[in-house]
């Protein structure tokens, strides 16, 4: 059995799992609602507040789908009621974020104004001119995002200068050296 796949998913309280004939779960909480395609060699099964997800066979590519799918659908009941969040700070100098209602405006040294239009489920916040936090239930959209956003002014290994993640490290590179 893989060991992620074997593990059982706990559903809390006030969240509905929905599961039809074509193996689309469809996941409804607090926070919104997630669908997610199963393939049909996978079976998910419901039974007193917990999600189990099982495999027919051992083979490679069940073993596979079978760790895939239970972590998305994990991601899913965890979205939908506590929701996904990714931190990114920005080093330099004049570099600043700004959120005027679902539109984030950041200034990073180009010659223009960036603006990023929140999709669906996304929510920005700019608890700092140099902090930016993406908020969402979809993991998967909220990674996208955050990649988006800190891809237009990658952290550069000399200066430190760039939007980077929360917790990244960046390894320094030694300047040029007189003689």
């Amino acid at each position: 059995m893989s060991r992620i796949g074997k593990l059982p998913i706990p559903v809390p309280a006030g969240v509905t799992v929905a599961i039809d004939e074509d193996n689309l779960v469809t996941v409804k909480g607090p926070k919104g609602t997630l669908s997610q395609k199963v393939n049909r060699d996978i079976t998910v099964s419901f039974e007193d507040s917990v999600l189990h997800v099982s495999r027919p066979t051992d083979s490679k590519p069940h073993k596979a789908m079978h760790g895939l799918y239970r972590s998305l659908l994990s991601n899913m009941v965890t979205g939908v009621t506590k929701g996904f969040e990714k931190v990114l700070l920005m080093e330099g100098v004049g570099y600043r974020a700004q959120v005027a209602g679902d539109k984030l405006t950041l200034n990073v040294g180009y010659s223009h104004p960036i603006v990023f239009d929140a999709p669906e489920s996304i929510h920005f916040e700019a608890p700092a001119p140099t902090r930016i936090v993406v908020k969402g239930i979809d993991k998967q959209v909220v990674g996208a995002i955050a990649a988006d956003i800190r891809a237009t002014r990658k952290p550069e290994p000399y200066l430190g200068k760039g939007i980077r993640y929360e917790n990244e490290k960046i390894r320094r590179k030694e300047g040029k050296t007189g003689k």
